[in-house]
């Protein structure tokens, strides 16, 4: 080999070259990742808003960091932790609101668990089968913030903010009226329940509605408000009638209002003003009662189906309503009357009243019942308890003037006014009856009977004697008396000698008769021949006319 070979020329040399450092793609993925969990947790932070805590009473459909809080179904916040109570009996609900929600921390700020419930308004929450439960929030008004809240266990009736007035109704008792019952003006539904209690002396029951704008201007001073619950059927002259306000009321109960058509100065009424429920609209709606009075009755007779309530009725009109049904002993006879204890309006019977005012002179209100309830006794009003339903027996009492009522002694000082009575009209009946009864014992039965039994035994010895020698007797006069018959049915048939004679005399008998008729005529004529004799000038004429015609030929004969 040469040395040119070995040798390498320079520009034969190797080029060295320098590597660059690359980043591998690989690493984009946890970077980007870590990039996106950094910019959660950065507005996580900055989103984070006030913590609160609410009180349920279950953590049914509560979950820690899945169930949210919604205000119109946009999410505000988040239930980060669930405990108990130290005393175990409600459950502690932490809630994380976002940072705009510091408004759901004011003082009046309310939640409520969202779940499927059936109700008087429908049926609410059936999104949360497939979702979940949910907490719903409503923001007060109050501009202190507080962080302790306790949920409710049913949602609000009536929202923060909505326009309308809050109203107060009182009655005896709640019925089937419940919160969300309807509030009905003239069938239209213009406001809902929400909320009821106790009154404060325990003897009945306040019930507050609400009355959406604009209509609470519909509430006036002199409003009557009635229970529309159920369904009113009422029998008339008319027939038969069905009154409801609507399908509603007759499951879950409601509430109706109206004012009376007398009052066309009544003003819009003051929110939270407090009204009486009435149990119908009739009631309702009628003419103020005026001051009550109270009266009792004595009655010496089985009260059985007079309850508490039932009318008094004064000639056909309502004035009153039982009140108490007792019973008294009376040592005197020994009995157990029976003492009705009742409220009357006279203020019911109208101009009547206002008349019977003016009669009964001046004085206090007290002082003119007194005259006119002793005028009126003086002149037979009598109370009397009457069958008002022969279904059911329940009665009522009456009072009315009975003339043959016997005289009483009316005392104007007794407290309570006792008004006389007299016994029912079925009591009437069934004294008529023992009455009757009574006479028909008193009846000797037994001889009765006894004689009876003796002319049936005559009368059945004299048939037999009938049957054995009478009847046969007739038997035989009847075939004797039809062979007679049948004999003068053959003397008499058509071509029988007997009747071949008696038509030959009948024609005898007519001849003879006509020959008389002729000789009348002539005689009639000549009343002469009688005494000279007939001359040839005046001979009796022919008589040519039938029997039925009685036709006269007067020609003479030849």
């Amino acid at each position: 080999m040469s040395d040119n070979t070995l040798d390498p020329s320079p520009s034969a040399r190797p080029e060295i070259r320098t590597r660059k450092a690359r980043i591998s793609l690989v690493w984009l993925v946890p970077i980007v990742a870590g990039l996106i969990g950094l910019s959660m947790v950065v507005h996580q932070f900055l989103d984070v808003g006030p913590k609160v805590t609410v009180s349920f009473l279950t953590a049914e459909g509560l979950e820690v960091n899945k169930t949210q809080v919604k205000y119109k179904n946009v999410v505000i916040g988040m239930v980060t932790d669930i405990e108990l109570s130290e005393d175990r009996s409600h459950v502690l609900a932490t809630i994380e609101l976002n940072k705009t929600a510091t408004l759901f921390t004011h003082a009046e700020t309310r939640y409520w668990v969202v779940r499927p419930r059936i109700g008087t308004q429908g049926v609410s929450g059936v999104d949360t089968l497939l979702s979940g439960a949910f907490i719903n929030a409503d923001p007060g008004e109050s501009e202190s913030v507080v962080k302790n809240f306790t949920g409710l266990e049913n949602p609000p009736s009536v929202a923060f903010g909505e326009k309308g007035k809050r109203f107060v109704l009182q009655t005896d008792d709640l019925g089937s009226i419940d919160i969300g019952s309807p509030v009905y003006f003239r069938r239209i539904r213009v406001g809902q329940v929400v909320g009821y209690e106790l009154a404060k002396d325990g003897k009945g029951v306040d019930i507050e509605i609400f009355i959406n704008s604009p209509n609470d201007q519909y509430v006036l001073t002199d409003s009557r408000f009635w229970n529309a619950s159920g369904v009113d059927l009422t029998v008339g002259a008319e027939g038969l009638k069905v009154a409801t306000q609507s399908l509603t009321s007759i499951v879950s109960g409601g509430i109706a209002f109206r004012e009376p058509a007398y009052s066309p100065d009544a003003k819009s009424a003051e929110a939270n003003a407090r009204f009486k429920i009435y149990e119908d609209q009739a009631t309702a709606l009628a003419p103020p009662d005026g001051e009550p009075r109270y009266i009792r009755m004595r009655f010496n007779q089985s009260l059985r189906g007079l309850a508490v309530n039932a009318p008094i009725d004064f000639l056909g009109v309502k004035i009153g309503r039982v009140v108490s049904v007792d019973l008294e002993y009376d040592p005197k006879s020994q009995t157990f009357p029976g003492v009705v204890g009742a409220v009357i309006y006279p203020q019911r019977l109208g101009a009547a009243h206002d008349m019977l005012q003016g009669l009964a002179g001046k004085g206090d209100l007290e002082e003119q019942s007194i005259r006119i309830i002793s005028g009126l006794v003086s002149h037979g009003l009598r109370a009397q308890a009457r069958t008002g339903n022969l279904l059911t027996g329940q009665l009522y009492i009456a009072m009315e003037f009975d003339p043959k009522a016997p005289k009483v002694i009316f005392d104007p000082t007794a407290r309570p006014l006792e008004i006389p009575t007299v016994p029912g009209s079925f009591d009437k009946l069934q004294e008529q009856l023992q009455g009757f009864v009574d006479k028909l014992s008193k009846l000797p039965v037994d001889a009765l009977v006894g004689n009876l039994n003796g002319s049936l035994s005559e009368l059945q010895k004299t048939m037999k004697t009938v049957n054995g020698e009478v009847l046969p007797h007739v038997r035989g006069t009847l075939q004797q008396a039809q062979a007679t018959l049948g004999t003068a049915n053959d003397t008499l048939s058509e071509n029988s000698p007997a009747q071949q004679r008696l038509t030959q005399t009948l024609d005898e008998v007519q001849r003879t008769a006509r020959s008389v008729r002729v000789l009348t005529d002539f005689l009639s004529r000549h009343p002469e021949s009688l005494i000279r004799g007939r001359t040839d000038d005046a001979a009796p004429a022919t008589y040519k006319g039938s029997a039925s015609s009685r036709e006269i030929d007067l020609e003479p004969q030849q």
